[in-house]
């Protein structure tokens, strides 16, 4: 208890000083850029690598798996924007109508409030004197003390609320970078080269999915990347096989 005192005693010099490194830690994630961007790749690959190859499992002219390609791309690509900026934008207004209750309520009844964040700080082992100092500091400006009620109470971060803008552009994007680059082989080649070629290259981009996703979840590298590589290929030749299934049915060669 003493020492989870000693910690809550020394709130108001440490916090300004850690805070910077707290934001810079999670900001890109709540802002949901860099969860789109990663999905996003993921994404394209799985789906546009089994789109082309259903395709051509049913061995038609090389123009027809471009075109098919081509189109889950820019179909994907755009309802996958469309879908993020949807989301965000509702979650965005949602948390700004939390802040916006909260912060009528310093207003009207500051200090109920401050009674509150006080409790707050005394949940979490200071002592009620030391909790009516730091909430009582906390209370001093409208804007640290919505900050503050904002993070303790809610666990929203004001500043960080995230950009509909930014993830629908990042989701875009990365959905189509990894969907142009099981596409690009059958731009050169045709055939079974061009089938193999977009196999090795959805394989080789998972693989560095993969390894992306174990540095920054910090799980194990190697079943992350099995398990991203298992996913691409497993979609991919179900998807093939229904496809020369389909085609050999339908008589096309």
């Amino acid at each position: 208890m003493s020492q989870r005192r000693r910690r809550g005693s020394s709130l108001l010099t440490d916090r300004p000083r850690m805070e910077p490194a707290a934001e810079r830690h999670h900001r890109d994630v709540r802002g949901g850029a860099a969860r789109a961007a990663v999905f996003g790749v993921s994404d394209g690959l799985v789906s546009n690598v089994s789109l082309i190859l259903g395709v051509a499992g049913a061995h038609p002219s090389s123009a027809i798996v471009r075109l098919a390609g081509l189109a889950g791309l820019v179909a994907g690509a755009c309802s996958m924007a469309a879908g993020e900026y949807v989301s965000m934008q509702a979650q965005s207004e949602l948390l700004e109508r939390e802040l916006d209750m909260e912060r009528r309520e310093l207003a009207r009844n500051p200090h109920r409030e401050q009674r509150e964040l006080a409790r707050i700080y005394e949940s979490r082992g200071l002592e009620p004197g030391a909790a009516d100092e730091l909430a009582s500091h906390m209370m001093r400006d409208p804007e640290t003390a919505l900050e503050t009620h904002a993070r303790e109470e809610l666990g929203i971060d004001p500043g960080e609320l995230g950009s509909p803008r930014k993830a629908a552009a990042a989701s875009f994007t990365s959905f189509a970078l990894g969907a142009a680059v099981p596409l690009l082989p059958w731009f050169f080649v045709r055939g079974l080269p061009a089938v193999v070629t977009s196999g090795v290259l959805a394989a080789t981009l998972s693989v560095l999915v993969g390894v992306a996703l174990a540095y920054f979840t910090g799980r194990s590298r190697a079943r992350t990347v099995l398990r991203q590589v298992l996913v691409a290929v497993v979609a991919a030749g179900v998807t093939y096989g229904i496809g020369s299934l389909v085609g050999v049915a339908g008589g096309v060669s």
